[in-house]
């Protein structure tokens, strides 16, 4: 039995890299924008509450590309 294995290599730029990252960073800043905004009507509304109890699942992956991308920077600039 002969199989047959393909590779797809895609290359990635710096800019590709930077574009996503400011759109991550920008998405990281509008997902804590808003949960603190809407805490103060969390009593008020029960879909509120939910998407304060549920921003995290979004937030912390952003965060986490937010902390990359200052490390990134960090070490190209030592």
């Amino acid at each position: 039995m002969i199989s047959t294995v393909t590779t797809t290599t895609t290359a990635v730029t710096l800019t590709q890299v930077m574009t996503y990252s400011i759109i991550a960073v920008i998405a990281l800043i509008t997902f804590l924008a808003f949960k603190e905004i809407l805490s103060t009507e969390v009593r008020k509304n029960e879909r509120i509450q939910t998407f304060i109890e549920g921003a995290n699942v979004a937030i912390v992956p952003l965060l986490m590309v937010f902390v990359s991308v200052v490390g990134y920077k960090v070490v190209t600039v030592i």
